[in-house]
């Protein structure tokens, strides 16, 4: 059957375009991810009471892990008359800016566990649920706009360009004032709050949803879209070996500060060029890689990079020789591109393979049912960091002092443990897991083809539906 339409394409700007949306949730996100974990056993004291953190985590992790599938199963089926993704973008944004902010305003010790108990319980399943909501439907509407696979890496690459800057700012802005006084620190977060969201609406408004997916075809029940996702071979396949990206992506970010205060004694700053540098230029080598091996070799390969430098790393900060810990971080960011980059365009690949056997595009389903598996791995990797101090007995210090040193040895073993040698293991066994991912080959190249065939179609059908109601309205 013949083709009419060619895939969209998309120009340098609209891409930066795009990526913008990206750069303000990444600095909101990387301060969240960043500055959490510490936030919690360093400056609100809770190290001595690790379960109040225990319980909040829990409760975050069951909110966390299930918004994503109840509001991407809803997004999939919605019929708002502006779009099924983009309104919801815009509706959120405010309600993301006012409950990021007030994550920082829980109260001092003084105030009581309780209190600070219920303040971050309530907090941060808000602000997760709003930040779900945003980026679910980002993240969902990026397969929509093109079929072709090229264009879609060239949107992700400027999505996880911009990303990287603004986690790079999560890192510096409350670097330069968590030792000092905690009204900057706030002052600081209201700013972040509103910019990040201010980008995330400029980009709203620069891109719109192509109609034919929301309003050809019938949209599947919420049961029947649950078992049709779960028996995607590939998407389990893919989500498991997310599963393993998001841990080793938030143990690490978590714990950068761990390592610059207590085990290197050196800037976070530095630490952060070793990681970053080498993470923004592999973002602009994937296409190569892609051309060369395809998505899914190219990502076991990464993959397998990054797990290696982890595990040198935990070897290496057993000796006093800062600058191989550089290194070794150097080369375990060069891994962490894969996950980075090639877990959207594999998503990408799913909803296409499942578009051909359900007649809908279900993206926001795939990406909502995807972290009900993966979101507990940022509970995890809070935990992880929580219970290992705790048993090393780490020894905490209030907000504006500087670190306490030197921590008991069994700590600082704790810190090379929970940075290196379990998100090593992490990585690897992700790159194993991807080598039953069936979506390659001959069979990735049938899909593509078949999908153009069907949106074609689609299109066509949109325009005599479209057409008989002009009629039927004059």
């Amino acid at each position: 059957m013949s083709i009419n339409r060619t895939p969209p394409k998309f120009s340098k700007t609209r891409k930066v375009q795009w990526g913008l949306a990206s750069l303000g949730g990444a600095m909101i996100g990387g301060i969240y991810a960043s500055l959490l974990p510490i936030f919690y056993v360093d400056y609100l004291g809770l190290v001595e009471n690790a379960a109040i953190i225990y319980y909040v985590q829990i409760i975050y992790l069951i909110v966390n892990a299930l918004n994503d599938p109840l509001f991407g199963f809803y997004s999939d089926r919605s019929k708002i008359k502006k779009g099924r993704r983009i309104p919801f973008i815009r509706f959120t944004a405010p309600f993301l800016a006012l409950t990021f902010v007030l994550v920082w305003f829980a109260p001092d010790a003084s105030a009581g566990n309780w209190n600070i108990f219920w303040w971050m319980v309530i907090t941060t399943c808000l602000y997760d649920t709003a930040y779900t909501i945003i980026f679910l439907v980002y993240s969902a509407l990026l397969p929509e706009l093109t079929e072709d696979e090229q264009e879609r890496n060239g949107l992700n690459m400027y999505w996880q360009f911009f990303s990287m800057i603004g986690t790079i700012f999560g890192f510096i802005i409350p670097d330069l004032f968590r030792n000092q006084s905690r009204f900057l620190l706030l002052m600081s977060m209201v700013l972040v709050g509103i910019l990040g969201v201010a980008l995330i609406l400029y980009t709203s408004y620069k891109f719109t949803e192509r109609p034919e997916f929301a309003k050809i075809g019938k949209p599947l029940g919420f049961g029947e879209a649950f078992k049709v996702t779960i028996k995607s071979r590939s998407f389990l396949v893919v989500a498991a070996a997310n599963f393993m990206g998001i841990l080793i992506q938030s143990l690490i970010v978590g714990s950068l500060f761990y390592l610059a205060d207590y085990v290197v004694q050196q800037s976070t700053m530095i630490l952060l060029l070793f990681v970053f540098i080498p993470l923004l230029a592999g973002i602009w080598a994937t296409p190569k890689l892609i051309k060369k091996w395809g998505v899914v070799r190219s990502d076991q390969f990464l993959l397998l990079i990054g797990g290696t430098g982890l595990i040198l790393l935990f070897i290496i900060t057993a000796f006093d020789v800062v600058e191989l810990v550089y290194l070794t971080l150097a080369i375990a960011a060069i891994g962490f591109v894969g996950p980075l980059i090639f877990t959207n365009v594999l998503f990408a690949q799913v909803s296409d393979e499942d578009e051909l056997e359900t007649g809908v595009r279900r993206e926001a389903a795939f990406f909502g049912m995807n972290a009900l598996f993966t979101k507990p791995a940022q509970s995890i990797a809070i935990i992880i960091p929580t219970a290992l101090l705790d048993l090393a007995n780490f020894i905490p210090h209030d907000l504006g002092d500087p670190p306490v040193l030197p921590q008991p040895p069994a700590a600082i073993f704790a810190i090379r443990l929970f940075i290196g040698l379990i998100p090593g293991i992490a990585l690897i066994i992700a790159a194993l897991i991807l080598q039953l991912y069936p979506i390659k080959g001959k069979y990735w190249e049938k899909i593509q083809k078949d999908v153009l065939i069907l949106h074609d179609e689609k299109h066509k059908k949109l325009e005599e539906l479209e057409g008989s109601s002009n009629i039927d309205q004059s």
